[in-house]
This record gives structure tokens, sequence and C-alpha cells, in this order.
């Protein structure tokens, strides 16, 4: 069998899957419905697993350019092959935050582009592409468990430069980022915490708004005992703790000038 009639196969079966009541529902969560079929994330995911990794198979079917069938393709593209270009190309195409989440959180973040695709989308101006920026750093905060703390650290003052972005699925985006590094790590924590009271205090609605809802979920006491329990790399301690403190020495000089100016 050709590669698009697997294709078509997996089409067809989507659409024996769909409902229009699922379909409709998608609208209540800023979700396009044009070419959608209405399958649950579960039904999917399912799927998935049962199409095992197939980078040729994700590609015929994100082509498509149906909803559920392009949230499949991100399940089963294979990370190890997937380029650079072939990223630039999906996130352009990127239309809805389930499609930016899905892919990036189940594919993008474990390919060995994905530190250099958060550095170049985060200064992007389009809205799901900037987006995805933060849905990939938020990605391998969760995923990447061989990482030290320090590629997070340095990440920190661009989720700081997009907290004025007005646009919702950016900032949810944003929210999403340093809520995850601050979970990583008690020295990402305390990072995070740091930069979170920082925006608290602007006079940017969006910055405070990003930093007032930060501050509560990672001071609160679930957390901290989450990361307290949990242990630095080795390895990597040390270089971390040190940019922690170079990072706070920052926001300290940086506090006491914005006071001097008022």
């Amino acid at each position: 069998m050709s590669m698009a009639s697997r294709a078509a196969e997996v089409i067809g079966w989507l659409e024996s899957q769909g409902t229009p009541a699922a379909r409709d529902g998608l609208a209540r969560y800023g979700i396009p419905t044009e070419g959608a079929f209405g399958v649950s994330i579960g039904t999917l995911q399912k799927q998935a697993k049962a199409l095992g990794r197939d980078h040729a198979l994700a590609g015929e079917l994100w082509a498509t350019g149906r909803y559920e069938a392009r949230l499949l393709a991100g399940y089963i593209d294979d990370p190890a092959q997937v380029t650079a270009a072939q990223m630039e190309r999906w996130v352009r195409q990127f239309d809805s935050w389930a499609i930016t989440d899905t892919v990036c959180f189940a594919l993008f973040d474990r390919t060995t582009h994905a530190w250099k695709k958060v550095e170049e989308w985060s200064v992007r101006r389009e809205e799901f592409v900037k987006r995805a920026a933060f849905a990939l750093l938020a990605s391998l905060a969760a995923h990447d468990k061989a990482c030290g703390d320090a590629p997070f650290l340095d990440a920190l003052p661009r989720v700081e430069r997009a907290a004025s972005d007005e646009r919702n699925f950016v900032k949810k985006g944003v929210i999403w980022a340093l809520r995850s590094l601050g979970r990583r790590s008690l020295v990402l924590n305390q990072a995070a915490i740091a930069l979170a009271a920082r925006l608290a205090a602007s006079t940017q609605p969006t910055e405070r708004s990003i930093g007032k809802e930060t501050l509560r979920e990672l001071k609160s006491a679930s957390v901290q005992r989450q990361v307290t329990a949990k242990k630095a790399a080795p390895s990597k301690n040390k270089t971390a703790a040190r940019k922690t403190v170079t990072l706070e020495k920052k926001a300290t000089r940086a506090t006491v000038t914005r006071k001097g100016r008022r």
C-alpha cells in the first residue's frame, strides 16, 4: 500500500470516529471547527499507539490540513527524523493553541532542534509561533530529565521579555513556561519566583497578571514540598546556582534603578 493510500485509510477511520457534538464542542475552547472530525484526544492517542512512529505517514497526514489528522501527525512522527526546516514549515501553519501545544509537547521538544527554536520563535511576531516558543520551553521543562538547570535559567529573560504581550494565547504560553520552570527544581523555583515577583509589581497589566498568577502557584505549599524534595543534577548544580545569584543581583539592580526614577 502506498503512503498516500495509508493516509487516506487513516482519514477514513477519523471520519468514522467523529461526532457532530464533539466537533461543535471544539468551538467552546477556541479551536476552529472547519476541517475537524470531532474525535476525542483519548481515541487519537490510542490510534497513535497502534500506528507507531511513522515519519512518512505523519507528513502525509499533516498535509491534509485536517485538525485531528494533524494532531495524530504530532503523536506518530519520529523526533529523530524531524528537521529544523520541517519544524518551521509546521509552525507557520499552526492555527490553534491545541495544535501548537500538542505538537510541541508530543514531538518538537524531543528533537535536537528544540532549544534553538525556543530562541528563534520567542522573538517572532506571529501569535501561535510565539506561543510555540513557550509551549516548547514548558515541554522541555517537563520532559528533558537529563538537562541541568542552566539552560532554563538562561531562558528566563526570554520569558520576561514576552510577558508584556497582551495576546491571550501568548500570555497563556508564557504562564505555562514560567510555572513549568518553577516546578522543575529548587534553584529554578527560586529564580522563577524572583521573576514573577518583578512582574507582579509591574504597572503593565499583562505582566502584573502573569506575575500574580504564577506567584500563587510557585509559592504554594504543595509546589514548595515538590521542589524541595527534588535533587538537582550534580554536574550542573554549581553552575545553576551561580546563574541564579547573577539573575538575582541583576533583578535587585533593576529594581533600585526603577525606584530611583520614580
